[in-house]
């Protein structure tokens, strides 16, 4: 092998090391990706701790339980990448969901709002 095939990489012209800085980034977006959306068994897990009946999947508790999740989730997120303005963006408007959901079980059933802020674990 020639010198210049030594520096470059060989003959494709890709060095060992930028192989690994590439698959290093890789690694760590899917990473990324991965660790803040919530995947199907999470929410069905979610779902089955905080229904009201059998079939429910799409009451207000079920939708605040879920919510507080990814945002909890997402301020993990936002704590190492703090320049995220997207990401900041999407958790207040869940915190705004989730703060209607909680005014309208409120409004509707105070003993049910109290019981899921006991659950979750908000301060109200």
């Amino acid at each position: 092998m020639s010198e210049a095939n030594k520096l470059t990489g060989g003959r494709y012209g890709c060095s060992r090391f930028s192989l690994i800085l590439a698959l290093s980034f890789f690694k760590r977006y899917v990473k990324m990706k991965i660790s803040n959306m919530l995947t199907q068994e999470e929410k069905e897990k979610i779902i089955k701790k905080y229904k009201l009946h059998e079939t429910d999947s799409g009451s207000a508790e079920v939708q605040i339980a879920i919510l507080s999740e990814e945002i909890r989730r997402l301020i993990l997120h936002l704590k190492k990448h703090s320049k995220d303005l997207h990401s900041k963006r999407g958790l207040l408007k869940m915190v705004m969901k989730r703060k209607k959901l909680l005014n309208y079980l409120k409004k509707e059933n105070t003993k049910r709002y109290n019981t899921i802020l006991k659950k979750i674990g908000l301060k109200k």
